[in-house]
């Protein structure tokens, strides 16, 4: 039976980071890491967006990046420059291809395209992996599949923000590939909260997407139907769709992060990583692993990161997503229109200091929000 130090399970984000996060620090070069994947990751299989500071770790591999945007909320265009920040699109086979390049280099790395099917914590302290063909053993295992309680019924929020895009190309100039468009609320669905999400690669191409933050999914020929309903309205010139993508991104304050144990730790998604308000995730995989690697180089007991200031807003930007799905755009429309961008980039970043917390909440005021306040208090403050 082979033994590794380390055992990643699923390569996607959360487990490629932690692997780059890893080999930056020199944690490899005298222990073995085994990368368990039950595919190639050879497909573009999703989009990644983030905003960072002008200089990052993947910008040679970047799709493209903006350092204008815009939001259009309540029949109103609000503009802004990014100054020092970036919003940056990368293409998920670029990292993949860029990530294993480097694996491919370290002898103390082994990719196995194989499927996991249990891990059992033994008495040793080490943790057996069992795969449809093989078995392991390791000390640390980081797991990124979704414990199953997840999809049971529980007590917790969980808004589904699900989308379908088209990235389509015109037969003549048309989009402003100097300036991105973050949420127009233009075209909604009925009383969701629901807009369309425009990344203009050129002058003639751009990814468009029409996106729910909802309780609840929809048929797929919804997603088209507004799609079609944005292109009219906006004029978009004649035009072909080069490509679909459609996805499910989990914001919740489903506990994911109490999964964990001393030998297998979750990542990604399954620990919690994917930013509850949000739904962004590739910066909190990369700030996440760089947590984890610099734990085990000092020899800490492994613990997330997570400010349990910003998990009592999230659960209050949860709860009136929840119970008043409707207030979505006005909620949007006072958060870029009173507050600077690297104001709300630092506080949904978990950076801001407790100033700029009060300026947006205080700007977030409003009916649901003080319900929800109230809700939060009678559960005396618990984040989930």
């Amino acid at each position: 039976m082979s033994t590794f130090k380390y055992i990643i399970v699923g390569a996607g984000a959360a487990g490629l980071h932690l692997t780059l996060a890893m080999l930056r620090k020199n944690l490899l070069d005298d222990d073995k890491l085994l990368i368990i994947e039950p595919s190639l990751k050879k497909e573009n299989d999703k989009t990644w967006c983030f905003w960072e500071e002008e200089q990052g770790n993947w910008n040679k591999i970047l799709t493209k990046s903006w350092n204008k945007g815009n939001v259009t909320a309540k029949n109103e265009a609000i503009d802004f420059n990014l100054n020092q920040y970036r919003y940056k699109m990368l293409n998920s086979l670029d990292f993949y291809e860029f990530a294993k390049s480097k694996i491919e280099l370290e002898p103390n790395i082994h990719w196995l395209k194989d499927e996991v099917e249990k891990l059992d914590e033994l008495a040793d302290g080490q943790v057996e992996v069992t795969t449809k063909t093989s078995t392991f053993r390791s000390q640390l295992v980081f797991d990124s599949r979704i414990t199953r309680d997840f999809f049971k019924p529980n007590k917790y929020y969980n808004i589904n923000q699900h989308f379908k895009g088209w990235f389509i190309e015109t037969d003549q100039p048309f989009f402003n590939p100097d300036r991105f468009t973050m949420m127009d609320f233009s075209v909604k669905d009925g009383q969701s909260t629901s807009f369309t999400y425009v990344l203009p690669i050129s002058t003639t191409k751009a990814l468009i997407e029409f996106t729910y933050f909802t309780p609840h999914r929809v048929s797929d020929h919804i997603y088209d139907q507004f799609l079609n309903n944005y292109l009219k309205l906006k004029k978009i010139p004649k035009h072909k769709i080069l490509s679909v993508e459609q996805g499910n991104i989990p914001m919740t304050n489903f506990p994911f992060d109490q999964y964990s144990t001393t030998s297998i730790i979750k990542i990604g998604t399954a620990g919690g990583w994917v930013k509850a308000s949000t739904g962004y995730a590739f910066k909190n995989c990369e700030r996440q692993a760089e947590h984890i690697v610099r734990q085990l180089l000092n020899g800490q007991k492994l613990t997330t990161n997570f400010p349990t200031k910003y998990n009592h807003y999230d659960k209050l930007f949860l709860d009136v997503l929840s119970n008043q799905n409707s207030f979505g755009e006005t909620l949007f429309y006072k958060m870029y229109k009173h507050n600077k961008i690297e104001t709300i980039f630092r506080f949904l970043d978990e950076k801001s200091t407790f100033i700029e917390d009060l300026s947006i909440v205080s700007n977030l005021t409003s009916t649901p929000f003080i319900k929800a306040f109230g809700k939060h208090i009678l559960s005396g403050f618990k984040v989930r």
